[in-house]
């Protein structure tokens, strides 16, 4: 029923893409991230909590048709319809159905609960599209409910010796899991622009966070035994360094190894991640009955070979273009 194309992943019978790289007529995104929300399509499909970033990132101008987890749409024959994907909010799987065949693209996704983005649900396919950012054997993430206190305990250290504290996390998405546990009775909060910026859109739909965005006006020397959370990209920005002393931890689940943490030098690194671990992506997998699964965004390769070889699974690495990690998937 799916095609991989130059575009993107494309269902023939109802004309439209899978979050497409290039400008097509109708896509269906997953999510609001830009390695998989692209500007140039004449129509898009979306969840209805990913319609305001769509319309921050994109345009206010852009065709969008909304829908809730599990409404179905019929094009053409086909039922398509949007699962909780867990890896952001409004991030969504996408399942089309057509003459009893069933296929579910997974998009970004995760199994570990962050207290904020609608749980994953399994869906039951014939064939399965999924991303393996961290399919890895030694990708074994810690239970965000043990890393979120862990982050506030070492905020609330560096407000007793007088510092701030800087988070580092993708403004869409990690900002608002670190935001949403924050214990603010630690010290006032602070945001980049970016985080502001996302966090404004979702207040269209309800949800609030913590934090005061820091403008041109924001008097620097009065941001005293604060929290920070801003992108990656601030790090070692003009920007940053007027909010010293600091200390800055990066909150990834690249975090995961202790080499990426001294290659990008930060005082503290938080395993958290938007996406599966190896044994989410197998265990999601298992629930899914999935015969055939297609592996791509990240270890394509080893882990289809590992479900070849381990599960007994029709399993297929395909590189999709645009389908790189980025500072997005951190």
């Amino acid at each position: 029923m799916l095609r991989f194309t130059e575009r993107g992943i494309y269902c023939p019978q109802a004309d439209i893409y899978i979050d497409p790289w290039q400008p097509v007529e109708k896509a269906i995104v997953t999510h609001g991230h830009s390695d998989h929300a692209r500007w140039g399509m004449r129509h898009y499909l979306c969840h209805r909590h990913t319609a305001p970033i769509l319309r921050l990132r994109l345009g206010m101008d852009i065709a969008i048709q909304e829908l809730a987890y599990g409404e179905v749409l019929t094009v053409n024959g086909v039922r398509i319809s949007l699962h909780p994907a867990g890896h952001i909010i409004g991030s969504a799987q996408v399942k089309l159905e057509h003459k009893g065949e069933v296929w579910v693209v997974s998009g970004d996704y995760k199994l570990a609960y962050d207290g904020l983005s609608e749980p994953f649900e399994p869906v039951r396919c014939h064939h399965f599209v999924t991303e393996s950012t961290f399919g890895l054997p030694v990708y074994q993430f810690p239970d965000p409910a043990t890393v979120f206190p862990a982050i506030n305990q070492w905020c609330a250290r560096n407000a007793a010796e007088g510092l701030n504290s800087v988070l580092l996390g993708y403004a869409l998405g990690k900002s608002q899991a670190i935001l949403a546990h924050l214990d603010t009775t630690i010290g006032p909060v602070f945001l980049h622009g970016a985080v502001a910026n996302v966090n404004a859109s979702l207040g269209e739909i309800g949800f609030q966070f913590a934090g005061a965005r820091i403008t041109s006006e924001t008097d620097r020397k009065a941001i005293k035994d604060a929290i920070i959370v801003a992108p990656p990209s601030a790090y070692g920005s003009p920007w940053l360094k007027k909010l010293l002393p600091y200390r800055i931890a990066l909150c990834s689940g690249w975090m995961q190894l202790r080499g990426a943490r001294r290659r990008r030098g930060v005082d503290r690194g938080f395993v958290l991640s938007d996406h599966c671990d190896w044994r989410q992506l197998n265990d999601a997998i298992t629930a899914t009955a999935a015969e055939t699964v297609y592996v791509t965004h990240g270890y394509e390769e080893p882990f289809a070979r590992w479900l070849r070889e381990e599960k007994g699974l029709q399993a297929k690495e395909v590189h999709l273009q645009g389908g790189e990690t980025g500072e997005e998937d951190l």
